[in-house]
């Protein structure tokens, strides 16, 4: 019996042995010769390899090649929670995970207990010392993707202008916005085939598209200036207090903008943690009522058409005067002024006068060719056109208002440009940001260049608006405080009240400077406002130091020629021009 069932068992165990052998050898027959369509297509798809080749948004540089933003190559962290279900390290990796990518130990813990996702972000834009570090650690489930990363070397220095890209890639802000189609590039793609191994079968490629880089956005912005108008600005408001500043800096004959900077301020690199206040570029996206410094405009109009001189007297009335039955104010009570020293001494009720004399159709056009209620032009985004109503919409005592930049509203560029006119022989110039858009293969794709807005003033009227603001800054003008060692300033203040329901507010302003030098050869001009300071609150006290504090420091990097000549010298040159032509 023991014989005949070690026989049996033996006997069975080989029929078994040759029924799993047959039953391996058909399917093997079935896999290579039955229908497996299905199958072939799985192990296709298991070697199929697509992987995007991520290109790199183009740089913003500085007018002399200094890198303003760029991208960087990091890693995006992610885990497969599908696999790491009963994973006996799960703990021990969450804790490095906390320790090296500082992220919420709960949110991990949550993300990887979804059994059913392949897929869920740990942390995105990892250093990738930081995340070879990781790697090296060989957590199961843990993987990691190339990515680029937005990234600003100078932190908040210009960053109303540079603005920036959102986690996609967007430009949502300033130049990143607006040259956002020259900057983002596009992606290239690699379709192979890999091995047993998972690796590349380099023969087995079908398509290797390369990707295209973005374009090089170069400014006209100099980083240099800009940092000294940013420190500037800070100074003065920690001087003055104000609840913000914004100023310019232009290139007088060609509308190129040299610095742009506005307070309050953020830091590019993290622009989700930024206030909307803190994110407006103020310097073009903000109206304000600019108060005397219209007055250049105005005048410069009625000197152009033959209306005024400059010893031409005015009575200012003591300092009030009632007009159509509402009075009108100075600051300080003057009596009888020229026109030059109702410029000089910023009298509100002789600019009226003045303004007066113009017909109403030929004074809203002299404002509009100046370029008030209209965009510039600039090629940035969200730039507001201020507000000029047309006459149509003026009641019986508007002209006399808008005469003292009241019922008006402007953006500071659009005065600084309207100013820089004076400086320019009466060109009025289409201010612009970028200097070129140069592709990789140094193709250039787009190139600044000045261009002409138009002529609201004739040369000599420019010239004689010069002289007479060259006096603002000497003694007794109200721009004194803007009155540089060696250089001939000519500019306004504007002390502008806030509007408010009903009227205007006693106490709370705008204080303003914008001039431009040296006054007998005009090189860069620039505008100054700072936003309700405390307790002074003149654009004479206020904004003027702060201009003469940007403009002391300029001069010097640009290497301007110093001018020793006063005003009486420009008066001279002026006599000396007329009686030899």
């Amino acid at each position: 019996m023991t014989g005949k069932g070690s026989r049996w068992r033996i006997g069975a165990l080989i029929l078994g042995v040759l029924c799993i052998f047959t039953g391996l050898g058909a399917r093997l027959a079935f896999l290579h010769l039955g229908p497996n369509d299905h199958l072939l297509e799985h192990i296709a798809q298991l070697r199929h390899t697509e992987r995007t080749i991520l290109a790199e948004r183009g740089r913003v540089l500085d007018r002399h090649g200094h890198v303003l933003a760029m991208d960087l190559a990091v890693k995006d962290v992610w885990i497969d929670p599908s696999k790491l279900q009963n994973y006996s390290q799960l703990d021990f990796m969450i804790n490095h995970l906390v320790r090296i990518l500082h992220v919420d130990p709960a949110v991990i813990r949550a993300r990887a207990s979804k059994a059913e996702r392949e897929y869920e972000y740990v942390k995105r834009y990892v250093q990738r010392d930081v995340a070879e570090q990781l790697a090296r650690m060989q957590f199961k489930g843990l993987h990691f993707d190339d990515a680029l990363a937005r990234h600003y070397p100078q932190g908040s220095l210009m960053s109303h202008v540079i603005g920036y890209s959102n986690v996609d890639g967007v430009g949502s802000a300033g130049i990143e916005q607006r040259w956002n189609d020259s900057l983002k590039g596009r992606n290239g793609l690699r379709i192979s085939e890999r091995d047993g191994r998972r690796a590349e079968m380099y023969a087995r490629r079908t398509l290797d598209l390369a990707p295209r880089h973005g374009a090089d956005v170069e400014l006209t912005l100099d980083q240099n200036l800009q940092f000294m108008m940013e420190e500037a600005l800070d100074r003065g408001l920690a001087k003055y207090g104000g609840l913000a500043a914004w100023a310019i800096m232009m290139r007088v004959q060609t509308g190129e903008i040299l610095a742009m900077a506005s307070r309050p301020s953020f830091d590019l690199n993290r622009y989700g943690k930024a206030s909307d206040e803190e994110r407006r570029n103020r310097a073009i996206a903000f109206n304000y009522e600019p108060g005397s410094t219209f007055k250049v405009a105005v005048i410069a109009a009625a000197f152009n058409e033959g209306l005024i001189h400059p010893d031409q007297i005015v009575d200012c009335e003591n300092g009030r005067w009632m007009y159509r039955g509402r009075p009108l104010r100075d600051y300080k009570p003057n009596g009888l002024l020229s026109v030059a020293d109702v410029l000089k001494k910023s009298s509100n009720i002789g600019a009226a006068k003045i303004a007066l004399m113009l017909p109403e159709d030929r004074f809203e056009k002299y404002l509009r060719d100046f370029g008030f209620g209209a965009r510039t032009g600039i090629d940035l985004p969200g730039e507001e056109p201020g507000i000029l109503s047309g006459r149509s919409a003026w009641s019986a005592i508007s002209v006399s208002r808008i005469a003292m930049g009241h019922e008006v509203a402007v953006t500071g560029l659009q005065l600084l440009n309207s100013v820089n006119a004076m400086a320019n022989n009466g060109f009025l110039m289409r201010p612009y940001v970028v200097r070129r858009v140069v592709d990789k293969d140094g193709l250039v794709l787009h190139e600044g260049a000045p261009h002409i807005l138009g002529r609201p003033i004739r040369e000599d009227t420019a010239k004689l608006m010069t002289r007479l603001l060259a006096r603002v800054t000497e003694e007794g003008g109200t721009g004194r405080a803007a009155h540089l060692e060696n250089y001939t300033v000519a500019g306004k203040t504007g002390t502008a009240q806030k509007p408010i329901p009903g009227g205007y507010a006693d106490r709370q302003n705008y204080a303003s400077f914008v001039g431009y030098l040296p006054a007998e050869q005009p090189e860069i001009s620039i505008v100054v406002i700072v936003d309700d300071p405390q307790p002074v609150r003149t654009g004479g006290g206020v904004a003027a130091p702060i201009f003469k504090d940007i403009a002391a420091e300029a001069v010097q990097y640009l290497n301007i020629p110093s001018s020793v000549r006063s005003v009486q010298q420009l008066d001279r040159n002026e006599f000396a021009r007329k009686t030899t032509s």
